[in-house]
């Protein structure tokens, strides 16, 4: 009977030795909700190689809603909310099969294949007031040009294009 009690305690112990974590704060609610108006395999490129995946397309698809919000919770002012609804992604450059068979899944970047994002937005207030809204279409012909710091950014061009759209879009008033 004792050997029981004995693992007990010795559980019980080894329990009350471990340290104790304090539950992660609660993150501040975003102030940017990035929707998407069809499914990832519907838009016009969002691919991940010539033979898309569904998942890879959807990762891509996240990481410019990621970018969004995170660049949007440091544009948008407190108090207030934005929403944006992605219509339609072409990522810049391209797929070439033609190529060579071992180039399948390397996407080919030239000015003739500009990123090109349409979407909706809308900024309310606290109280739901709409503030300002609308339908964008983001284009950037000379995306080429643009000198980037990023360059092992695979989405480069597309973040660059939606960060000139929210800085001109909602720079501060002076």
């Amino acid at each position: 009977m004792k050997a029981p009690r004995l693992i007990l305690s010795v559980a019980v112990s080894l329990l009350a030795s471990l340290p104790v974590f304090a539950a992660e704060p609660a993150k501040a609610a975003s102030k940017v909700e990035v929707l998407f108006s069809k499914a990832p395999d519907q838009y016009v490129d969002v691919r991940d190689g010539f033979s898309a995946s569904e998942k890879g397309q959807a990762a891509n698809l996240d990481s410019l809603k990621q970018y969004l919000e995170q660049r949007g919770n440091d544009l948008i002012p407190a108090g207030q909310k934005l929403t944006v609804t992605l219509t339609e992604v072409d990522l810049a450059g391209d797929f070439e099969s033609w190529r060579d068979f071992f180039m399948n899944d390397v996407r080919i970047v030239k000015d003739i294949y500009p990123p090109r994002i349409d979407l909706e937005f809308k900024l309310t207030d606290a109280d739901g007031k709409v503030l300002k809204e609308g339908k964008r279409e983001l284009r950037d012909l000379a995306f080429m040009m643009k000198l980037s710091i990023q360059r092992d950014d695979p989405f480069r061009h597309e973040k660059q294009l939606l960060n000139d759209w929210m800085r001109s879009e909602f720079k501060p008033a002076k």
